[in-house]
């Protein structure tokens, strides 16, 4: 009866998720591209099909050394990779070129999955993370495609909420084929929404397998050329309210280290402008990527594009990851750390919880509360080169004692296909 009652729900909300879309679109034209994917109508697929559904650009990235593993293990499939926004498909498109095939995913609507379903012919569903929508996993049970949920995490917060709604989410729960959950909370979280302990198994995290390709290591040592005599620090992923006390940090910086460069980079492409306003109106000279501009003599360099913050990492010095000072819960610091530079956070960090307590178990990470204790902490990296060197290389070991999670996932995944 509640999958019954969600469903129309869903189906009464369509038109007004459909309207809201392609208001949207007036700003961002792509939004209105091939809308009608959100509705089931995509190219028909042909072979053995890997469904793989990330909802945005983290997931994204977080997808692409998996991918990348299939592929070199069995050519032979066809990965179809989806996304809900199109900042995701635009990530995936220029990592992988026409190595795979790309969608947006369907709107959880019975007759949107059937449709998509119906044209796909997936062989697998694997979900990254916890993207749980239930006629996309009911019905993909109902065919008997296999749903997996990989690098899958879920907070105590969002156990809490699930359990609330046990009625409807249990079911769904039931119909998960396998949990490769990142760590024993998480797993012990997902069986008390009713995955069955026999289908969770600890792999931990995918993403400490982090995966830095040739080319964007070429492109971060021509980047970090063009400002030889610049010591970096960047901001990556920011969100609203962040952006000033990056920038408050930045200025008292500067002030004792003149030299200092702030590679500043939005999560989000809609804040490109009005982050840029910030910048102005604070006086700060200013480089823009997306412009080609030189940021050799800039006090800001804005990463106003997509798809390069990996890149933009590794021709920086020192890192700090966005979405921490807020709560926003943090995004991926093990982006920097393998790059083996200093890696700086907020305090808000749930949606990384696991990784952020081994990084600071082994004092991989630096947690600051506001811009004067991140400006203190950056003073001391930048004042000595040596502690710069000592902190990034104990972020990178990190990294590597705990890889090995994606040569798991990859084993059973390939064992269903």
């Amino acid at each position: 009866m509640l999958q019954f009652i969600y469903s129309q729900l869903i189906r009464l909300l369509l038109p007004f998720i459909l309207f809201r879309l392609w208001w949207q679109g007036r700003q961002a034209p792509e939004l209105r591209r091939n809308w009608q994917q959100r509705l089931g109508f995509v190219p028909r697929a042909g072979g053995t099909v890997v469904w793989v559904h990330a909802v945005s650009v983290g997931e994204t990235i977080a997808a692409a050394p998996m991918v990348r593993r299939l592929l070199a293990r069995n050519p032979s499939i066809t990965i179809l990779m989806t996304a809900m926004t199109d900042t995701g498909l635009t990530q995936a498109m220029k990592m992988f070129g026409d190595q795979v095939q790309y969608a947006y995913a369907p709107y959880d609507t019975p007759g949107s999955i059937r449709r998509f379903l119906d044209r796909a012919n997936p062989r697998i569903l694997v979900i990254m993370e916890t993207e749980i929508w239930p006629n996309m996993i009911r019905q993909c049970r109902s065919r008997r495609v296999p749903v997996f949920l990989i690098n899958a995490r879920l907070s105590e917060r969002s156990a809490r909420g699930y359990e609330r709604i046990k009625g409807l989410v249990a079911p769904i729960m039931r119909s998960i084929s396998w949990v490769a959950a990142q760590a024993e909370k998480d797993a012990e979280r997902f069986r008390r929404i009713g995955v069955a302990a026999s289908k969770v198994a600890v792999t931990g995290s995918v993403k400490f397998d982090v995966d830095i390709p040739v080319a964007v290591r070429q492109a971060s040592l021509e980047l970090k050329a063009s400002f030889p005599t610049r010591t970096v620090w960047i901001a990556g992923s920011t969100h609203e309210g962040e952006d000033a006390q990056l920038l408050a940090a930045h200025r008292q910086l500067l002030n004792t280290h003149p030299e200092a460069l702030l590679i500043l980079v939005p999560r989000h492409p809609e804040r490109f402008e009005s982050v840029t306003d910030k910048v102005r109106k604070q006086a700060f000279s200013l480089a823009r990527r997306s412009l080609g501009d030189d940021p050799s003599g800039a006090d800001v360099y804005l990463g106003d594009t997509m798809g390069e913050l990996m890149m933009l990492y590794g021709a920086s010095d020192v890192a700090f990851v966005g979405g921490s000072l807020i709560e926003r819960g943090g995004h991926n610091p093990l982006e920097p750390a393998g790059w083996g530079i200093p890696v700086i956070s907020g305090p808000y960090v749930f949606n990384f919880e696991t990784i952020y307590q081994r990084l600071l178990d082994d004092r991989g990470v630096t947690m600051v509360n506001d811009a004067d204790e991140l400006y203190r902490h950056l003073t001391v990296l930048f004042d000595d080169a040596d502690e710069r060197h000592a902190s990034g290389q104990r972020a990178f070991s990190v990294v590597d004692k705990n890889k090995g999670a994606l040569d798991r996932v990859v084993d059973g995944i390939i064992e269903r296909v």
